[in-house]
């Protein structure tokens, strides 16, 4: 008697239990599409770095299948080159059409560099993958039409437009350790070290690292690193159409 209560207890209990996590598993399941599994993969990246990211292990975190994913993408590279699409998708290609050209150029690279500091551990697919989706072509032909506004010739429109995405992918991809953000007594204790290292230095041999050596080992806030950063690329590109708006240079003894 007690042993059928008992049994009859148990198998209500377990049906409980596994409609439970069958309510549990339909709540976790997810849709998958293209996007679905891009936004995963760039998750994944930003949380352990790009090079965690397979389809293997991505099928693992989105709980599904590998053959799942490669439904949609048939390879890693094509799963690489939908997050560097889903990236430019972000960025604000609207311009003042009233504003001049280098203010036009400053709020564009200024949208992309504010897209890639979200996303620092996929940045660099920017400016190593083909440049072949919507996004990427559209942001493309608004560079380059903004360049060509500027006095800048296809050619060189181009050679400008591929350095300005390489320098702005990089200032985020390859961060220096300079960047202040919430240091460690560690770090603080660091830094410390290396300013007195380079106030120990022989003054006669090394007067500009004495002279430097306070903002040399002092962090650097991160909005004012990039700032900089883009100050000095738009700095360059404005001194060319200078140049060229001067006309060439004379030659040696003219």
């Amino acid at each position: 008697m007690y042993g059928v209560q008992v049994e009859v207890t148990c198998t209500v209990y377990n049906c409980q239990e596994m409609d439970r996590k069958s309510r549990r598993n339909a709540t976790n399941r997810i849709t998958l599409t293209p996007l679905t599994v891009v936004e995963g993969a760039l998750a994944l990246a930003e949380a352990e770095g790009l090079e965690a990211v397979t389809i293997r292990r991505l099928a693992k975190e989105l709980g599904v299948t590998p053959m799942a994913l490669y439904w949609h993408f048939g390879s890693k590279d094509e799963l690489l080159d939908g997050m560097a699409a889903r990236i430019f998708e972000e960025v604000d290609l609207s311009v003042d059409a009233s504003a001049r050209w280098q203010e036009q150029l400053r709020t564009l690279l200024g949208s992309m560099l504010g897209v890639l500091r979200a996303h620092p551990s996929t940045a660099i697919l920017l400016s190593t993958r083909t440049a072949s989706s919507e996004g990427s072509l559209r942001a493309t032909e608004v560079v380059l039409d903004i360049l060509r506004r500027g006095g800048f010739a296809p050619a060189e429109a181009t050679q400008i437009a591929r350095h300005a995405l390489s320098t702005v992918t990089n200032l985020v991809s390859g961060e220096p350790g300079v960047v202040a953000r919430e240091e460690s007594g560690e770090m603080i204790d660091a830094r410390r070290r290396a300013r007195l290292f380079l106030e120990s230095l022989p003054p006669e041999r090394y007067p500009r690292l004495v002279e430097a050596a306070v903002p040399l080992s002092e962090g650097v806030h991160p909005d004012a690193y990039f700032a900089f950063g883009l100050d000095l690329l738009l700095a360059g590109i404005e001194t060319m159409a200078a140049r060229k708006r001067q006309g060439p240079d004379p030659l040696p003894g003219e």
